[in-house]
Parts: structure tokens; C-alpha cells; sequence
């Protein structure tokens, strides 16, 4: 049978083994929108598709690409805070947790190829019904992911190219989905994940289990309330021999973190897997192959 751990469970466990059941930032963050939020290197756009749990998902698609260049399609899952609001969901990446803007510096520094990026509404889903996470997985997996293809030509066509991470509760979520559908996502990356050390530890023998050559990372810092949960997940990676990377940077769990240096490391580290350099032959050497 498929466990799930309780969601409740795992956050006030987590939060007050570092004292901050009350205010953890988890249950109470709802920061502004960032005024300066929009990309110039990525186009925007809301998409709206078929499900019942879901219908809302926010698609960007490099501006910087050629015609003929692919890249990897990334699905990313939001924190708690947004699982109230469809649109804030959908949204929160770009709007608050500095995506856009993360790209846009990584851009100019030179060091993002590229990145198609998925960014889905995740409701609060009930932890004592598995089937929830049933669904919602094969809601990502069969129509999120193909309708972001479709959307999006820069985006690889193959699964291998397809990752799939999170923000705090979105990160917990998102090992989820990877456990129930672990064929059509080839990396993970979760970012300060909401999870107890006691879960990690079962977790990540059971993440192992789904593909020992699957990168992962595990993002935590310093000030983070499910640092020692990341921390043991990290540590059960490595135990079961996992291509696992584990970063810890320093402050607070929060969204001006993220903007300022989690999302930043996590959008490197997903561009950084290894990948064929795929521009598919361009219209004039194609023209000129005998």
C-alpha cells in the first residue's frame, strides 16, 4: 500500500523541533507580489486545461532561443502559502519567489543555456487520501507536461529532458508525484522541502529506489525550519547511493530568499544537468546535407 505521510504532521513536527509552531513561516507567509517581477528573457503566459483538482498552470518559454534550439521543461510546485488561490498558485513562482528575475541574472551572467518553465496551481491536497496524489500526478504527467510541449517547441519532447522540483510544501508534494510517476521526470530538485528528519529518512530510501542515476538536489539554508529534515533526507540519499547534491546556503525561509539566492541556485543546478547541446540542425545546414 502507498503511504503518505501526514501533511500536519510533518509541518508541526518539523516547525517545532526549531521552536516555531506558531509562526512558521509555511503557515503565515503571504508576501507581496515583487514589483520588478517580469523576465526579459522568458515570454509569460497563463494556461488554462482540463482537471478537476487543477486547471491552472504558468508557462515560460526563452525569448533567447533560436527556432531550432530545445531545452529541458521544467515543472515547479509552490508552498503553502499560495494553495489557497488558484492564480496566486499558478503565479508564484514568477510573482513572488523571483523566477523570472533569477533567470534573467543567470542570463546575463552567462551561465543559463536554458530552461523551459512549468509552474502549476497545487491545491492543499487532503494527506488522508492517497488517491488525491494519485491524481494530481497524473494530472502533471499527462496533461500539464504535454500541453507545455505543445506550447512550448523549445522544450525537449522526451521525459529524459522533463524535471520536476519544489518550494517547501511544493517540494514534499513534488516527492509525491516523483514516487507515482517516476518515468516522466529525469531530475528533482526540491528547495528548503517540507519534511521531518524521521520522514526524510523514508523518503529517500524510496526516491533512491525510483533511479539511482536520477539527479536530485536537496536546497536548504541555515535559517530554515526543515533544515534537519533536508538534511536527513540528503543523508539517505547518499546511504541507498544516489546521484544526490545537497547545498546549504545561508538565511531565513522565506520569499526574499528565495529571490535573492534559493531560486538563483536551484534554476543553476537544473540547467547544469547534463544534456546534449540539441540545435537540431539548423535550416541552412540542412538545406546544404546531401
Amino acid at each position: 500500500m502507498h503511504r503518505v505521510i501526514g501533511r500536519r504532521a510533518l509541518l508541526a513536527g518539523a516547525a517545532a523541533s526549531a521552536g516555531m509552531v506558531a509562526s512558521s513561516p509555511m503557515r503565515r507567509a503571504r508576501a507581496d507580489v515583487e514589483p520588478d517581477w517580469r523576465p526579459r528573457e522568458l515570454d509569460v503566459r497563463e494556461i488554462r486545461v482540463e482537471g478537476r483538482l487543477s486547471q491552472l498552470f504558468v508557462l515560460a518559454t526563452p525569448r533567447h532561443l533560436e527556432s531550432y534550439e530545445r531545452v529541458p521543461l521544467v515543472v515547479l510546485l509552490h508552498g503553502l502559502g499560495e494553495t489557497g488561490d488558484p492564480r496566486m498558485g499558478a503565479w508564484a513562482w514568477m510573482e513572488r519567489y523571483g523566477l523570472g528575475t533569477s533567470y534573467d541574472r543567470l542570463r546575463a551572467a552567462g551561465s543559463m543555456r536554458g530552461l523551459v518553465l512549468a509552474c502549476p496551481y497545487m491545491p492543499d491536497l487532503p494527506v488522508a487520501s492517497p488517491g488525491a496524489f494519485d491524481e494530481y500526478a497524473r494530472w502533471l504527467a499527462d496533461t500539464v507536461v504535454p500541453r507545455a510541449r505543445r506550447e512550448a517547441s523549445a522544450a525537449f519532447d522526451s521525459a529524459a529532458y522533463t524535471y520536476l522540483g519544489g518550494c517547501s510544501l511544493g517540494g514534499h508534494f513534488s516527492i509525491e508525484v516523483l514516487l507515482r510517476r517516476p518515468e516522466a521526470f529525469s531530475a528533482w530538485a526540491g528547495v528548503q522541502t517540507a519534511l521531518s528528519a524521521d520522514a526524510a529518512g523514508r523518503y529517500g530510501a524510496r526516491l533512491a529506489a525510483t533511479g539511482a542515476k536520477r539527479p536530485l538536489l536537496v536546497e536548504t539554508s541555515s535559517g530554515d525550519p526543515f533544515r534537519a529534515g533536508n538534511e536527513a533526507l540528503s543523508q539517505a540519499l547518499a546511504r541507498a547511493g544516489a546521484s544526490s547534491t545537497f547545498v546549504e546556503l545561508p538565511g531565513p525561509h522565506d520569499q526574499p530568499w528565495l529571490r535573492r539566492a534559493g531560486t538563483p541556485r536551484m534554476l543553476q543546478w537544473l540547467d547544469d544537468v547534463p544534456r546534449p547541446e540539441c540545435r537540431s540542425d539548423p535550416p541552412d545546414r540542412r538545406a546544404a546535407t546531401p
